[in-house]
């Protein structure tokens, strides 16, 4: 799934388990506070679209070199990270990382898809996790069913460059989210009254891409964000 829009991602929560009392935002400028006054907060999650530009692929690179493979597992673990098997579903994996970590958690329908997936990961090592996800036909055909919707159909992600990045609050600290890196990334810490669209957190997070790109003179600007919030 290629499509970072609320459409698509308001119709996977649905199918998957997450409560309508949540649903994402489109965000289409940080430049002032009356462009975002139409997400109510504190905002729980963002989910972004970013290209793969040499500047960020070598500095993705940089930050995984001799990392080993992750070893988080079990109720104590800060959030909850799947690495990607599947193929050309980083959007709904995305989607899984704002909806099972943090405050948005506690919105889980029990007993649904979501519910159950969230509750089988969590005692799951890296690999488990991901044979898990490969496995769950309720994961497969809801992200199937997505596929269409929005406004253009799912490219090969890999072929495009593009990668959808989910950033977290958990437990006071900013996390970066992503199927195709080595492990969860601790962006570092936010204050109580800091959510995922504070000056901070962005800063820490989608901004300092952006930052890379800029500082290396790139013109690459295919960036697109939505938000996670509890419905005003």
């Amino acid at each position: 799934m290629a499509e970072n829009n609320p459409e698509v991602m308001n119709s996977l929560a649905s199918k998957l388990g997450l409560s309508d009392e949540l649903s994402f935002y489109d965000v289409w400028s940080f430049d002032g506070p009356e462009l975002l006054a139409h997400i109510p907060r504190p905002a729980l999650a963002l989910l972004v679209i970013i290209p793969m530009t040499p500047t960020w692929k070598a500095e993705r690179e940089a930050e995984d070199a001799g990392k080993e493979d992750y070893q988080g597992r079990g109720p104590e673990e800060p959030v909850i990270w799947f690495k990607q098997t599947i193929g050309n579903a980083c959007g709904s994996i995305g989607f899984l990382h704002c909806a099972i970590n943090g405050p948005a958690a506690e919105y889980i329908r029990p007993g649904s898809d979501l519910d159950e997936i969230r509750r089988r990961a969590i005692p799951l090592g890296m690999k488990e996790r991901a044979d898990l996800l490969y496995n769950s036909v309720p994961f497969e055909k809801a992200h199937e069913s997505c596929v269409h919707l929005g406004d253009t159909a799912a490219p090969d992600e890999d072929r495009h460059g593009q990668h959808f990045v989910a950033f977290v609050k958990a437990n006071g600290r900013l996390w970066e989210l992503e199927g195709s890196r080595k492990g969860p990334i601790d962006r570092g810490a936010l204050a109580d009254d800091e959510d995922v669209l504070s000056p901070k957190a962005l800063d820490m997070g989608f901004r300092r891409v952006i930052r890379l790109e800029q500082q290396a003179g790139g013109t690459n600007w295919r960036f697109s964000c939505i938000a996670l919030s509890r419905k005003a």
